[in-house]
């Protein structure tokens, strides 16, 4: 009927509130600008980077940024802004399967935590308890030690890491919605745990989940960096800014560009990251804004 509202016409003034709001904070907008930044960077190194990333050319090594190289030559005359273009893919692929692992598998461990309780919430905190007496470098070592170096065993590691936070935050946010009245009324209403974890307690903390997935992307980021300049992480010949400031460490007083620049690009995607997630939890969680 002519008078009748679509669903998308009923959430675009709902979009375009949270925008309007969005603008207001700068942290958002630099974060959100940052992170767009990053993600278009790693899309066009899919398909362009100013030179081949693998391909040496010494006569022309340790050269400073120029007008044919931008941020100059590594000691092995690869171009360094291909390969920080590159290595950016290395560094969302890597972070995004890890927080994917962490989230997929503590969210349903919170969840089933907090609607069970007894015997199988105390299984699932102690568990949580013994994963987080190895953080990621101590299991990046232990699974290296099996089964080699590489990124696969980062994103195991990360991803690892990631399941207690998730798990915990899961759990404590969900306790606290048991207790509402519109999930007693469910419960009157014959629904089952499953079915009104997934109807009611799951939706209402979304938007908590999506701000934790978005700070732990960062923490992933800089995991991932951390892992590769120890050598645990992304291997040659693909590029990591880890590994970039690795390499660049002997070098520093040759050419201190090879160090800064992968070094300024773990920086900003970190704090772009971070200002985002401040901006995400803001923006959608009313009481804090109210608060500030």
């Amino acid at each position: 009927m002519p008078g009748d509202i679509g669903p998308g016409e009923a959430l675009a003034p709902a979009w375009r509130e949270y925008w309007m709001r969005g603008r207001s904070s700068a942290g958002f907008v630099i974060g959100l600008a940052v992170t767009a930044l990053l993600v278009a960077v790693a899309l066009v190194s899919l398909v362009w980077t100013p030179y081949q990333v693998d391909v040496m050319d010494i006569p022309v090594k340790l050269q400073a940024p120029s007008a044919a190289h931008w941020l100059g030559t590594d000691q092995f005359g690869r171009d360094v802004l291909s390969r920080l273009m590159a290595g950016a893919v290395n560094s969302i692929a890597v972070s995004l399967v890890a927080v994917g692992i962490g989230a997929g598998l503590g969210v349903p461990l919170g969840a089933l935590a907090a609607a069970r309780r007894g015997i199988i919430e105390e299984v699932v905190m102690r568990f949580n308890d013994f994963t987080f007496a190895f953080p990621a470098l101590l299991s990046a070592v232990m699974i290296t030690a099996i089964l080699g170096p590489g990124a696969v065993n980062s994103i195991i590691a990360i991803g690892i890491f990631n399941i207690p936070v998730f798990a915990r935050l899961t759990r404590g946010a969900s306790l606290s919605l048991w207790q509402r009245d519109f999930v007693l009324a469910a419960r009157v209403a014959g629904k089952g745990r499953t079915r009104i974890t997934a109807e009611h307690i799951l939706p209402n903390i979304a938007s908590l989940l999506i701000v934790q997935m978005t700070i732990q992307f960062a923490l992933a980021i800089l995991a991932e960096a951390g892992l590769s300049y120890l050598g645990l992480g992304t291997q040659p010949p693909a590029p990591s800014w880890g590994k970039m400031l690795n390499e660049a460490q002997t070098l520093m007083y040759l050419a201190p560009q090879l160090a800064i620049f992968p070094g300024l690009a773990i920086m900003g995607t970190v704090l772009g990251l971070n200002l985002l997630g401040d901006g995400l939890r803001d923006l959608l969680d009313p009481r804090l804004r109210r608060l500030r």
